[in-house]
């Protein structure tokens, strides 16, 4: 395939979850936010010197590259590894920057007032992660040993009637401690019981539709004897 056939089709399918444009880098605080997202996620790539259009701007690429080199090293906590492809197009350098999906999340970007904040995509945004996001990337490192106690059958039985709860809800449902609902919350979405829901509306907790289907299927067998 032609490298410029290549380039055009990356370009063509936009911005989504895997996939990012700048136009260029002025700030490296900002691009550590997009590197720091792929790396949480599902790891993707930033074409630098691409309009949001899609149409190619082109880039000095010494300069970007220093610039990246920055938001990966210095501006993302713990550094966020990347590769690097250059593409001459139209007579302009196009930097392709492909992060893979990290097993040391979470990342962290240092923002403007220099507080380091995990971010995550969500189809074509670099979304904040929640705090109970956060505590699950960082969990999940290490085997959890955990029995269903009340207080996640309050919540599951809640949630086989509903189907999402907030955070602030499951708080007041259970009567618990914020600290204790983030750990109940945390430790359930680990073990596949629970999801965890992104939208603009905020963040919301929902149960698996694994777990569900295999808790319908116990159900069946057990009215059948």
């Amino acid at each position: 395939m032609v490298l410029s056939t290549y380039l055009y089709k990356l370009i063509k399918e936009g911005e989504h979850l895997h996939q990012d444009f700048k136009f260029c880098i002025s700030d490296s605080k900002k691009i550590a936010k997009s590197l720091v997202a792929f790396a949480n996620t599902e790891g993707g790539r930033l074409l630098i010197g691409v309009k949001d259009n899609g149409k190619i701007a082109g880039v000095k690429t010494e300069e970007e590259y220093y610039m990246i080199e920055s938001a990966a090293s210095i501006y993302s906590k713990p550094p966020v590894k990347f590769t690097t492809r250059q593409w001459n197009v139209e007579g302009k350098t196009v930097l392709e920057i492909q992060v893979e999906p990290s097993r040391e999340k979470p990342h962290f970007a240092k923002d403007e007032s220099g507080k380091w904040i995990a971010y995550f995509r969500v189809k074509d945004e670099n979304c904040i992660a929640h705090k109970i996001q956060v505590n699950v990337w960082r969990k999940s490192r290490k085997p959890l040993i955990f029995t269903i106690s009340d207080t996640e059958k309050i919540l599951i039985d809640y949630l086989h009637e509903n189907q999402t709860i907030s955070f602030t809800k499951f708080v007041k449902l259970a009567h618990i401690s914020r600290v204790t609902a983030e750990e109940t919350l945390t430790n359930l979405i680990i073990m596949k019981v629970v999801d965890i829901l992104h939208s603009p509306e905020g963040t919301s907790f929902s149960l698996n539709k694994k777990y569900l289907n295999e808790m319908s299927d116990k159900g069946k067998q057990a009215s059948s004897l």
